[in-house]
């Protein structure tokens, strides 16, 4: 039945509703401008600007390349559109491609840690489009141009890397070519052929097709093995009217189709159109055919079509669904990264070919246990099924960027030069914080294998937008309690398409009420609880939604958006219960920001815990933590530095640590130790070098008492600027996840990532 569910709402896309409220939420548009320094008094401001801005200006009008060291110029990357080649919507204009550019500068952000500002040109102009591009040097680092058609884009690209002295790159064109090079040059491999050898036939005549099959040439392909495909069939030398792009990859054989373009060769790259291949095309190639159908949404033959037409096929798409994704977030982040950290004054060949071998030879590389985890699977292993690396593989930051900056060094484009690559590996890991990927991790992890999850509170519009995030995205399957007539007009009311959840409402379901009731009678009876008063809690939603997950009928359970927090844990305890093998549960936040991620606990569950209570919250959070692909660096907090004043708290925090090395010999923990101590390794280094914190620092922490931890995160949040997801419910001995009163609906749909995830580790422990 899972399965079944699972497949049905794989296919279902994004809906119009959920991009539009997405793009809307808070403020318009997914980016802004956020200050890097302080600016808290007039001496702040007047360092700003007036007086002050006027010194480093003048250091600039001495020498340009001091804006470099004074601006933001240096990591800040333009990405360029005019609007005529939108996704495969087409020529939309300029404004309309707004949102796909600040898209792509989320990505940059996100993945390399590079600003951007995204600017549409109103020009189909080439020439006027160059000249408005070329005055723009002086604010950036890079040029990224996007989605320009073919074949003005060929020309603009062309010109500005002639008249520009920093990095441009249509990654249109490059970035595809990149990727499915390095896939090109694994699958090669694998099937034992030379790239000097093959037979290629390219479907689509566009930007990306003609830049990848020019980096195959680069690699070693022959021009005349080359057959290139458009709407109009294959590009011969007698067809009229070719421009001069085509007019280099026609063909003189007597060859009209693309299915007559098939017949034999070893390789297809499709970038061109949905389901225009057939399975007897793939058929009529030649042994172990290499098959890149990356036309997207739907590739020109479908995954399952392909591999079931011949079993020597090797494949990739476009799409996440299926092995080998070409995607050009593998590329276009790193290799900028690479080229602004050199100052390079372009983007060349030997920069692109870098880059092409450091994927290919990352994918033969073991995978790390944080993505076997992030993507569920321990089969991650060199072959047909993973010729290129997972987008969310944390390696690729250190791996391709410093390739292209040694490309660019040794090809002579770089300004500055990397002496130390061992601290420039620890800088680009600190730039974007490893552990910022963490909810990326967690929710493709989720997605591996969806679990049933109940939510208590389906009555609230959050709620179910968040169930239709969750089912739409594949992360869960949601089952909604509450009252079906209510549910079903809130459903109707904000236009959501919630068909494959179950609704039930436990005030009709008389049958399971007495199941459940008696289940809980069998736990409570030697406390005070009658069956009666048993089968009468089960028509709460909380005492329902727990009991179908201890009955087996559910996953997981999600509560607490409307209710105190107590109020949603008592009927979890009562009903499930804690962990064999705890003695309590314990509540955890994980934080994040620009510094990184951190773990708080206890937060929200034990009042006043002693030192022995403190050990068992430390050993339930350190497990948690471990669960993320973190090692866990514990501090135990307190009002002192190691005994440097007396009272209850050091010396109870004191103690905790003492007990806790015993019990755990290894961890890495210390304490008493005052927050700022445990953050600042200087400090510790010079102060306190005794610590066991003072080589990296804390990441996590564990509090006092449920006062100064639930205070702390919530000042964090308010103030602080950090994202708080939790609370995190440690110690159930099935998984039981409350939500913060209020939550926001990115913060249902991470702590419902987190449940199905907790849901599948407890699976795993049963099989």
């Amino acid at each position: 039945m899972l399965e079944n569910k699972v497949q049905e709402f794989r296919s279902i896309k994004i809906r119009k509703e959920d991009a539009l409220n997405y793009h809307t939420q808070d403020q318009p548009g997914k980016i802004e401008i956020v200050p890097t320094k302080l600016l808290s008094s007039q001496i702040d401001l007047a360092l700003a600007y007036s007086p002050g801005v006027a010194e480093p200006c003048k250091e600039i009008a001495i020498d340009r390349e001091n804006a470099y060291k004074y601006t933001a110029k240096g990591n800040l990357v333009a990405v360029i559109s005019n609007g005529t080649a939108v996704l495969g919507l087409g020529d939309i204009g300029p404004e309309a491609s707004k949102p796909v550019m600040e898209g792509k500068a989320v990505l940059f952000k996100k993945f390399a840690g590079i600003d951007v500002f995204d600017l549409e040109v109103d020009s189909k102009d080439p020439n006027t489009f160059v000249q408005i591009v070329r005055a723009l040097e002086p604010t950036f680092g890079g040029i990224n141009l996007e989605d320009i058609k073919a074949p003005e884009c060929f020309e603009i690209e062309a010109n500005l890397k002639k008249l520009m002295h920093i990095p441009v790159m249509h990654d249109d064109q490059h970035g595809t070519a990149i990727i499915s090079s390095a896939a090109l040059l694994n699958a090669l491999e694998i099937v034992g052929k030379k790239i000097e050898d093959i037979r290629i036939t390219v479907s689509g005549a566009g930007a990306s097709a003609v830049a990848c099959t020019k980096l195959y040439l680069e690699l070693g392909a022959k021009r005349e093995h080359i057959v290139m495909c458009d709407i109009d069939g294959v590009l011969r030398k007698d067809r009229p009217n070719l421009d001069e792009i085509r007019s280099y990859f026609a063909t003189s054989r007597n060859i009209h189709t693309l299915a007559e373009a098939m017949q034999g060769v070893d390789v297809f790259l499709g970038l061109s159109a949905g389901n225009i291949v057939t399975q007897d095309m793939i058929r009529s190639m030649a042994e172990n055919p290499i098959v890149f159908a990356l036309a997207n949404p739907d590739p020109e033959i479908s995954y399952e079509l392909a591999m079931s037409s011949r079993e020597d096929i090797v494949m990739a798409t476009g799409r996440s669904d299926h092995p080998n994704q070409v995607n050009n977030v593998l590329g276009f982040p790193y290799i900028f990264r690479g080229a602004l950290d050199v100052r390079a004054m372009s983007i060349n060949e030997e920069m692109k070919m870098a880059a092409v071998r450091a994927l290919a030879k990352l994918a033969k590389e073991p995978t790390p246990e944080i993505v076997n985890k992030a993507y569920s699977s321990d089969k991650i292993i060199f072959g047909k099924d993973y010729l290129i690396p997972k987008p969310l593989d944390p390696r690729l930051i250190t791996t391709v960027a410093p390739a292209v900056a040694k490309a660019a060094i040794q090809s002579g484009v770089a300004r500055v030069k990397i002496n130390d690559w061992e601290q420039y590996h620890v800088e680009l890991q600190r730039r974007i914080g490893i552990d910022q990927k963490l909810m990326s991790q967690v929710i493709s992890k989720a997605k591996k294998n969806p679990k049933r999850v109940v939510f208590a509170e389906a009555e609230d519009q959050k709620i179910l937008k968040a169930a239709q995030i969750i089912q739409d995205e594949q992360i869960a399957i949601p089952i909604l309690l509450g009252n079906e007539r209510k549910i079903n007009k809130l459903i109707q009311e904000h236009k959501l398409e919630l068909s494959y959840c179950s609704i039930i409402n436990p005030y009709k379901e008389k049958q399971h009420c007495r199941i459940y009731g008696d289940l809980l009678y069998e736990k409570r009876k030697r406390k005070g609880m009658t069956q009666s008063e048993a089968r009468k809690l089960m028509r709460s939603r909380n005492y329902y939604g727990t009991a179908m997950v201890e009955n087996g009928d559910a996953d997981a359970f999600i509560s607490g958006l409307t209710s105190d927090y107590p109020k949603t844990v008592l009927p979890a305890l009562q009903v499930i219960g804690v962990s064999k093998a705890v003695k309590r549960v314990a509540g955890m936040y994980i934080i994040t920001n620009k510094k990184g991620t951190f773990f708080f606990a206890d937060t929200t569950v034990n009042v006043n815990p002693s030192a022995e209570e403190l050990v068992d919250i430390i050993g339930l959070t350190a497990s948690s933590v471990r669960s993320f692909s973190i090692t866990p660096r514990i501090a135990v907090l307190s009002y002192s530095n190691f005994g440097s004043s007396k009272g209850d708290v050091p010396s109870k925090t004191a103690k905790a640590v003492a007990l806790a090395h015993e019990r755990w010999p290894d961890l890495i923990i210390d304490g008493d130790i005052q927050a700022n101590t445990a953050l600042n390794v200087e400090l510790q280094r010079e102060n306190y070098p005794f610590s066991r914190l003072a080589e990296q620092g804390a990441n996590t922490f564990i509090f006092p008492d449920l006062a100064s931890g639930n205070i702390a995160y919530k000042l964090l949040m308010e103030i602080g600027g950090a994202e708080a997801i939790g609370p995190i419910l440690l110690g159930m001995d099935k998984p039981v996840h409350v939500l913060q009163l209020g939550s926001t609906i990115r913060e249902i749909v991470n702590m419902v990532s987190i449940a199905v995830v907790d849901a599948q580790a407890y699976e795993s422990t049963r099989l």
